[in-house]
């Protein structure tokens, strides 16, 4: 017996669902087959008369036929072939032949009504499902951020997957000197927060050291947290509830310190924040007089734990005067031996004032500090001439006499010396004509003592005494 479409489309419909869902084909325990349907009544015969559909009120409604267990396909969950065969209906007779062909009709009518209403349905339940499906997507990407943007805070909804693409899409631009909680690469679910603090430049001198620092506070009370700084005691240039623009500012800050001071056999220990070491001397209550002044520069930066002596001096001012010493200025004279000097001109020494100080320290006597000077007389330099000339070999057999004693006899010593008919000149009278044989030029008594002494030993070795013939045995005296 062929089976009805709308049997058949179901049938291939719930086989695709199960193997979807089950991952292997259908197949059914029981195949049930539907026999035509056959109303009881009897064969249809010619009516010669008869009533009115409308009189027939007795018969049972549309939806109560329809709700009736008889119904094959009533089951939306289980198909209708997998429920249990029933026997057909046994509907009441009707009184007249108008009355089964009215049922007839009905029956009809309604037997095609099932298929019907599953095509009409079918479009509208996939575009609902669609429909489903693309709202849940939707929904689903769509998130509630909370953003804070140094301070003001807002709730958003966004389709954005991490914290860079939500700081683009709000137009929120941040360097490398800002804060992003959390990073920009995080990425993003329902109900996070995104925090943004910008930096701000600062220019800080903390304890005469200069910095530069960026901060993400917005108050120096802020920053100073931030940067790690003890503000405890501490002197600040600015207030500390002082905001921070996104410029930034200058911020002067002196931490509080310990400083001893030594003074007076005394140590004072003090807690400060003072700019400079005469500050902090001045707060240990220590007046420093006259010349008194301290270890270290008192304008310099008094460091945490250090110890600064106070010195007291007293001191006068003592003027001396102190000799110049004169210079020596030496010429070489081809004239003069190796070995002789002669002085042209005697130095003298000049004469310089100088001013010295002279203090003591906590007691204790210091070296003299020169404080000036000034030259009250200049000094006058020394000339001398120094000889170049060689000195003139010596002549075998005439060193051992005594040529000075020859001298003094013939010329008085005098190397100069000439005599009164100026024919002979010189320590030894030579006459110029032995003078030339010996060697010798110009005239003897313009030569050294020593030329004339090195011609009389070459004369001796010559002709011995005789040339000297009242003064030669001075030689052997």
């Amino acid at each position: 017996m062929s089976r009805s479409p709308y049997e058949t489309t179901y049938d291939t419909a719930y086989d695709t669902a199960y193997e979807t869902a089950y991952g292997t084909a259908y197949e059914p325990t029981q195949r049930v087959t539907y026999e035509p349907y056959e109303h009881p009544c009897e064969p249809y015969q010619r009516y010669e008369s008869y009533e009115p559909y409308e009189a027939y009120e007795a018969y049972t409604s549309y939806e109560a036929y329809h709700a009736a267990d008889t119904l094959p396909y009533g089951d939306t969950y289980r198909p209708a072939h997998e429920r249990r065969a029933e026997p057909d209906p046994v509907l009441p007779r009707q009184a007249g032949g108008g009355g089964r062909r009215g049922a007839r009709r009905r029956r009809a009518r309604y037997t095609e009504r099932p298929e019907t209403s599953v095509r009409r349905l079918l479009p509208q339940a996939l575009v609902v499902a669609f429909l489903a499906g693309g709202t849940t997507a939707f929904v689903a990407k769509d998130k509630a951020i909370e953003l804070d943007v140094e301070g003001r805070s807002r709730t958003l909804h966004t389709f954005a997957d991490d914290v860079s693409e939500l700081l683009s899409e709000q137009g929120v631009r941040t360097g490398a000197h800002d804060e992003v909680t959390p990073g920009p690469g995080t990425a993003l679910a329902s109900g996070d927060e995104v925090e943004v603090r910008y930096g701000r430049p600062v220019r800080l001198t903390l304890d005469g050291q200069r910095h530069e620092v960026w901060t993400t506070a917005r108050t120096v009370e802020g920053a100073l947290r931030q940067l790690g700084v003890r503000a405890e005691g501490a002197y600040l240039s600015v207030a500390r509830s002082r905001s921070i623009g996104r410029a930034g500012l200058a911020l002067d800050v002196r931490t509080e310190r310990s400083v001893t001071i030594m003074a007076d056999g005394r140590a004072r220990t003090i807690r400060t924040n003072a700019a400079t070491v005469r500050e902090a001397v001045e707060e240990a209550g220590i007046t420093l007089h006259g010349q008194d002044a301290t270890s270290v520069p008192p304008g310099s930066f008094p460091r945490d734990g250090q110890t600064v002596t106070v010195l007291r001096i007293t001191g006068t001012r003592e003027v001396r005067e102190e000799p110049i010493p004169f210079a020596v200025r030496r010429t070489a004279d081809p004239t003069l031996f190796t070995d002789t000097e002669v002085v042209d001109r005697a130095g003298q020494p000049g004469v310089r004032r100088v001013a010295y100080s002279l203090r003591t320290v906590n007691g204790v006597r210091q070296r003299p500090r020169r404080l000036g000077s000034e030259v009250v007389r200049e000094p006058r330099a020394q000339l001398v001439r120094y000889g170049t000339k060689p000195h003139l070999p010596s002549v075998r057999g005439a060193e051992h006499l005594d040529w000075q004693g020859l001298a003094q006899c013939e010329s008085g010593g005098r190397p100069g010396a000439v005599d009164s008919s100026g024919t002979y000149g010189g320590l030894y009278q030579f006459d110029t004509g032995t003078w030339h044989s010996l060697g010798g030029s110009g005239r003897p008594q313009d030569a050294s003592p020593e030329e004339q002494t090195y011609r009389a030993k070459k004369l001796y070795v010559r002709r011995g005494a005789s040339p000297w013939p009242h003064c030669g045995d001075r030689l052997r005296s």
